[in-house]
């Protein structure tokens, strides 16, 4: 089990990763979530079967003094495991240092951020726009200014710097194993004019020379794939918490935590891999097409 990245581990992962934690060690204890409960009533007499399932799927939170009871329960004896998970249970409520720049985000983007700054490897596909970890400035503005017509100059700064800020994740001391496939017609589609499209298509060849960084390019001529689906993307946080999906489309964000669908999306990733562009020629793409933005 591995205990996190530090600081950068916020509030909503520590809870993620205490839940999951404790489910699994109920498992490796042979108890069903009925078996535990009913050993936790003959010696606390607080405890039911809805409490321990919202517990486990992080609907209801969980006291120290709970998850004590449960590692004696599960008969967990490590010393550096009980340190750890009550250290998490005492300190899951604390906020991250991305609690400052959330009052600039759309409210349903809060809960990515949380995620987004702990991390450990993101896979993103995208067919309308360059992700937001890869933009310019330049980029970003004319993009907010053209989604969202009339929204006050001074919130439209907030939220690039706010865009600006989230992109460390790709250049901390220990940074996210990003990979992105980008649709080709992206790269077509001339947000904030020649200048800024010509600018924003060098960073992307600049930034994709950093080791933690594979970008790809899924060409038009790969014709039908199941990028027509529309985009999304594949998270990796600290264990011992799975992969999940994630999407976003007009009713908002949406999680996919489900395993045999998390699988589904995988499959799909390992798919566009194979039809998109080596690097080597995506960037070459890149490259070419920057130069028609004059």
């Amino acid at each position: 089990m591995s205990q996190g990245s530090g600081d950068v581990v916020n509030a909503t992962v520590r809870r993620w990763q205490l839940t999951e934690t404790l489910r699994q060690l109920r498992e490796r204890a042979g108890l069903t979530i009925e078996e535990a409960v009913e050993k936790l009533r003959a010696s606390t007499g607080t405890w039911s079967r809805s409490k321990l399932g919202r517990i486990e799927t992080r609907e209801q939170g969980v006291r120290v003094r709970e998850v004590e009871q449960l590692l004696d329960l599960y008969r967990v004896e490590e010393v550096d495991v009980r340190e750890w998970l009550l250290d998490l249970a005492a300190t899951a409520h604390e906020r991250g240092y991305w609690h400052a720049i959330r009052k600039d985000l759309p409210e349903d983007f809060h809960e990515f951020l949380n995620v987004e700054a702990a991390l450990v490897a993101l896979r993103q596909f995208e067919a309308m726009l360059i992700p937001g970890l890869l933009q310019t400035a330049d980029f970003t503005r004319a993009l907010i200014n053209g989604a969202i017509p009339g929204l006050a100059p001074d919130l439209v700064e907030r939220r690039v710097l706010a865009r600006l800020a989230r992109q460390q994740v790709l250049t901390r001391e220990h940074p996210l194993e990003y990979h992105a496939i980008l649709d080709e017609s992206i790269l077509e589609r001339p947000i904030g004019g020649q200048h800024v499209m010509r600018a924003q298509l060098q960073h992307l060849v600049d930034r994709a020379s950093a080791p933690n960084i594979m970008l790809q390019v899924l060409p038009k001529s790969a014709g039908a794939t199941p990028a027509l689906e529309g985009p999304f993307s594949v998270l990796t946080l600290p264990d011992p918490i799975p992969d999940f999906g994630y999407t976003e489309g007009p009713g908002g964000a949406v999680y996919i935590e489900d395993r045999a669908k998390v699988r589904s999306i995988i499959m799909t990733w390992g798919i566009l891999i194979e039809r998109a562009l080596p690097q080597a020629d995506s960037l070459e793409l890149i490259e070419k097409t920057a130069r028609y933005y004059t």
